[in-house]
């Protein structure tokens, strides 16, 4: 099979594609034939070693896919050959990457692709997504009711915790450009402050003059001062951003604990099989709705996944989602043209 990989952890330069021998599904597995996957900020603190984790070289890189079950192993019921299937927690943790034209699934870590979702919609969304449940319910305890202030809302992360939030009946409060002021609103979001006024915290303060239930910062900056000042009594803050920023927050522990407050932090590749599974039904359900999109998507090929890695880490991408699409999904785009997005059936046999 050919794949991106890696020989030794280090910057875009060190991926590779080429071929690899067919990885070996476990009794416990699914076998994939790969549609796409894509590249995710913490797929490059993987390959550079920032995020420490198990790798066995040639290593694979990628978390996310969209693909169809090629094999089934005897301990993996559920799942059938030509099943649609999607994960999103491979790559870390000791697991071989999605970035190639077979992988292996462990069967908790796979779910089926709901019928009629375009595979590139789903596997753009798939992180942002994930991360943004796990940050609003797993470590945030969300509640239908709650004032949420969401910070960077109009991000991948930022806008799918808008649309989680709303979903769940919680009044979101937003910070964004001006320009993106009526995506947020689309979104959910009731309030939408510009980021750069220079009386934000105030004017977010009157906005919600109980205080807010759940704070959330997309952004890294994690103004830690402001957050805790617009905290209602027992109000969280989810630290989901930061990772490499150079910041040291000051905290105002005394405002903090007066308030019975609390602040978490987390990262997705520590979330258990029984969280992921939870984030997957809802992924599910927003994306049989057509309620989960991506603002912006660029489907590349696999072979493109170093450029990726480099126009990330240079800050290009503006926040669009790039797909990297396996030679196995050509027949998803027939008959539109090349770098349009295809159909959720399953293409041919892979190679074909």
């Amino acid at each position: 099979m050919r794949a991106a990989y890696l020989e030794r952890l280090g910057p875009p330069s060190e991926i590779r594609f080429g071929k690899l021998p067919d990885p070996s599904p476990g009794p416990c597995d699914v076998l994939v034939d790969v549609w796409a996957g894509t590249v995710n900020p913490v797929d490059t603190f993987v390959r550079s070693g920032r995020f420490a984790t198990p790798v066995a070289f040639p290593f694979v890189i990628g978390r996310d896919l969209v693909g169809r079950v090629a094999r089934v192993g005897p301990g993996a019921p559920g799942f059938a050959v030509g099943d649609p299937v999607w994960s999103n927690s491979l790559g870390h943790g000791g697991r071989q990457g999605a970035a190639a034209e077979r992988a292996v699934v462990a069967a908790d870590r796979l779910y089926r692709l709901p019928p009629g979702v375009d595979p590139y919609t789903a596997v753009a969304m798939l992180h942002p997504a994930a991360t943004a449940h796990l940050a609003l319910f797993a470590h945030g305890g969300l509640r239908a009711g709650d004032t949420v202030l969401i910070a960077g809302a109009a991000g991948n992360v930022g806008g799918a915790l808008v649309t989680l939030a709303a979903e769940a009946g919680a009044r979101i409060l937003a910070t964004a450009s001006a320009r993106d002021a009526r995506y947020c609103r689309e979104l959910g979001a009731e309030i939408v402050c510009d980021y750069r006024d220079p009386d934000l915290t105030r004017h977010l303060a009157e906005a919600a003059p109980n205080g807010v239930d759940l704070y959330l910062d997309t952004s890294g900056r994690n103004d830690l001062a402001a957050a805790v000042d617009l905290l209602a009594r027992r109000g969280r803050i989810v630290l989901l951003a930061g990772a490499g920023s150079g910041t040291a927050p000051v905290l105002p522990a005394s405002e903090l604990y007066m308030k019975d407050g609390s602040i978490r932090g987390f990262v997705i590749s520590h979330a258990g099989v029984d969280e992921l599974a939870a984030a997957a039904g809802t992924i599910n359900r927003l994306l049989g709705s057509g309620r989960l999109r991506p603002r912006a998507m660029e489907i590349l090929p696999l072979s493109a996944a170093a450029d990726v890695h480099r126009r990330m880490e240079r800050h290009e991408l503006h926040g669009t989602r790039v797909v990297l699409r396996t030679d196995a999904a050509h027949r998803l785009d027939s008959p539109g043209p090349a770098d349009s997005p295809g159909r959720a059936g399953p293409p041919g046999p892979a190679g074909e």
